[in-house]
C-alpha cells in the first residue's frame, strides 16, 4: 500500500491520471495523496486480511513540504509508524511528482537517508524483536554510474531488496498522442525497455546479492519472463492489470512456473 506520508496530504490537483491507449500506458501526478501514515496503519490493522496474516507492505515517503534537507527524518518517522504492521516497507524516493524527491536517489543525500534509516530499523529491531525487511524503489531515468552508486550503498546499508522501477519521465514514445505530454510519470508498455534495462544493470552490479523487484511495463507473460531473464527474482504488476485485466496475473505466473 501507499504511499504513505508522515502527515495527510491532498496531493496534486486534478485531472492528475491521464490514460494512453494507443501506447498501453498512463501518466499520473497523484503527488502521494493520503490520509497519514497513521490512518493508514489504522485501516490495515481493522482489516481481516491482515488479521487472517496476509502480508502487506507499505511504501513511504516525504511530504510535499518536508525540505528535501529534512526528508530523512520523515522517513524515518513514516518507518517507526508502519514498522510493527508492514511484513515489509518501501523506501520510495522515485516519485517523479513530489519535488525534488528524485535527488534522494544520489550522493550524499542517499547516503544520509540510508544511514539514518539503518539506525532506525536496528532500533526498531530491538524493540519489536523482528528485523523487518526494507526495500529500496528507484525511478529507470538513471545512467550506470547511479546504478553503480546506488547498488553499493545497497549492500552497505543491508538493504534487502530493490524496486526497479518507478515511473519515467521521458516522453519520447508518446509526445504525439493525446495527453501525452502531460506532467507526471508514464507507466505501462512505455516504460518496459527501460525498466528491464535497469534490471539488467542492478544484476550485473548485484550478482545475486540481493533480490531485483522487476516492474514497468508488464502486459504479458513475456513481458515477464523478460524481467526475469534480466535478473528480477520477482515481478510487480500495475498499469498492465489496467489494460489486461486480473487474468495477467495467472498468465504471467503460469509462464513463469514452465520457464
Amino acid at each position: 500500500m501507499g504511499t504513505v506520508t508522515p502527515k495527510p496530504q491532498a496531493g496534486n490537483p486534478k485531472p492528475r491520471m491521464f490514460r494512453l491507449p494507443e501506447a498501453q500506458g498512463i501518466i499520473n501526478r497523484m503527488g502521494f495523496n493520503n490520509d497519514g501514515v497513521d490512518a493508514c496503519v489504522k485501516r490495515v490493522r481493522q482489516s481481516e486480511f491482515w488479521q487472517n496474516g496476509g502480508i502487506v507492505g507499505l511504501n513511504i515517503g516525504k511530504n510535499a513540504t518536508t525540505p528535501i534537507e529534512d526528508a530523512a527524518s520523515d522517513y524515518v518517522t513514516a518507518l517507526e509508524a508502519v514498522y510493527e504492521t508492514a511484513a515489509y516497507i518501501t523506501i520510495n524516493i522515485s516519485s517523479p511528482n513530489t519535488q525534488n524527491l528524485r535527488a534522494l536517489q544520489g550522493g550524499e543525500m542517499l547516503r544520509s537517508l540510508l544511514a539514518s534509516v539503518d539506525i532506525a530499523r536496528k532500533s526498531l529491531s530491538d524493540r519489536y524483536s523482528v528485523r523487518k525487511p526494507l526495500f529500496l524503489k528507484i525511478a529507470p531515468d538513471l545512467d550506470s554510474q547511479d546504478i553503480g552508486f546506488i547498488a553499493d550503498l545497497l549492500l552497505e546499508f543491508g538493504i534487502d531488496a530493490i524496486i526497479a522501477t518507478n515511473t519515467t519521465i521521458a516522453r519520447e514514445a508518446v509526445q504525439n498522442l493525446p495527453f501525452g505530454t502531460e506532467a507526471g510519470g508514464l507507466s505501462g508498455a512505455p516504460v518496459r525497455q527501460a525498466s528491464t534495462h535497469i534490471i539488467k544493470l542492478l544484476n550485473e552490479r548485484l550478482a545475486n546479492e540481493i533480490p531485483i523487484i522487476g516492474v514497468g511495463g508488464i502486459m504479458s507473460a513475456q513481458d515477464a519472463k523478460e524481467k526475469m531473464a534480466a535478473g528480477a527474482s520477482l515481478i510487480q504488476l500495475y498499469s498492465g492489470l489496467i489494460y489486461r485485466g486480473p487474468k495477467l496475473i495467472s498468465q504471467c505466473a503460469d509462464a513463469l512456473k514452465t520457464s
